[in-house]
């Protein structure tokens, strides 16, 4: 069984639903059509049927449990069980999480996948359980562009004194502190109405999020600088993780690698199949002088090289660039 839970349900489910060891919480803070908001509720099909039906799986979509900070403190509490959740808020908890953030660390979502499945997600998901979260999988968050209310910001100088929001993601900020705009951190939901009443001049984020939240229809000159790269990390709260027996760890294993293969599949075609698809709603796209860019940003890296040294130097050699 399977249920979406509304505004309307959360007070109930915060009384009762949560406290049941067979019901449970799988929060984001996506809307519909986007691809986390999709794969949420495959997961949810997934686990319940390798369950056998024995848990209730209830999918908490577009911030209802609060945001992504505020999820990751109610899994590690026990009011919610699971979050597709982001690499911000991780990174406020783990912070090596953020220096899969560093500028043009990867050329590729598949290299990315690769570095995530192998020893560095791993690495992630050890230091996640030491602050009572359990990282049960990565999905994708895309490679991120930006988008400015009045013009493309093909050079680094076009960003000069921009008002930017970003994730809360000192990397992010960092990012664009190098480039000297002048960048906010702000939660995701409360983004639009930001940008419509004119407290940004603009933002950065994958071209899937850009479009499904209608952010291009806000501020429709979207540059790509695929300055950045970010990770969907699938979290549990590791009280209620480290309470299933094995069988129940493996279904949700199970589900979150099926249901990921779809949503990276879906952030990776939408690289190219939305570009045309914004441009007829009005978007007018230009492409960033990256080699600009990154020249711009290395200071970055000399920042995240100087507090973690190991990580760097293994990142940077398992994305290829060493």
């Amino acid at each position: 069984m399977k249920k979406t839970l509304t505004t309307a349900l959360l007070g109930a489910t915060l009384l009762a639903g949560a406290a049941q060891a067979d019901e449970i919480i799988f929060a984001h803070g996506e809307n519909p059509g986007n691809p986390r908001f999709l794969a949420a509720e495959k997961w949810a099909e997934l686990f319940t049927a390798c369950t056998g039906g024995a848990s209730t799986v209830n999918v908490a979509p577009s911030a209802t449990m609060g945001d992504d900070a505020e999820m990751l403190t109610s899994a590690a509490a026990g009011v919610i069980q699971v979050t597709a959740n982001s690499q911000g808020p991780m990174a406020q908890i783990v912070p090596e999480f953020g220096m899969l953030g560093l500028p043009f660390l990867f050329n590729d979502l598949p290299t990315a996948w690769a570095v995530l499945d192998g020893e560095v997600g791993e690495m992630l998901d050890q230091r996640a359980q030491n602050a009572g979260l359990k990282v049960i999988g990565f999905w994708d968050n895309g490679i991120r562009n930006v988008t400015h209310l009045k013009k493309n910001v093909s050079e680094p100088a076009d960003l000069k004194g921009m008002k930017i929001r970003t994730p809360p993601d000192q990397m992010a900020v960092d990012i664009f502190e190098a480039l000297g705009a002048a960048p906010a951190p702000l939660a995701w939901s409360e983004l639009p109405t930001a940008l419509q009443s004119g407290v940004f001049d603009g933002q950065e984020n994958p071209l899937v999020n850009i479009y499904t939240a209608k952010i291009h229809e806000i501020t429709p000159y979207v540059t790509m600088t695929g300055h950045k790269y970010e990770t969907t990390p699938v979290v549990a709260g590791l009280v209620w993780w480290s309470g299933l027996d094995e069988a129940t760890q493996a279904c949700a294993l199970e589900a979150t690698a099926e249901a990921g293969k779809l949503q990276r599949q879906m952030v990776l075609d939408s690289d190219t199949d939305l570009r045309p698809k914004m441009e007829a709603e009005g978007a007018i796209f230009a492409d960033a002088d990256r080699d600009a860019y990154r020249a711009a940003t290395a200071s970055v890296y000399d920042k995240y090289a100087a507090q973690y040294p190991e990580l760097v130097a293994a990142l940077r050699q398992a994305a290829g660039l060493e």
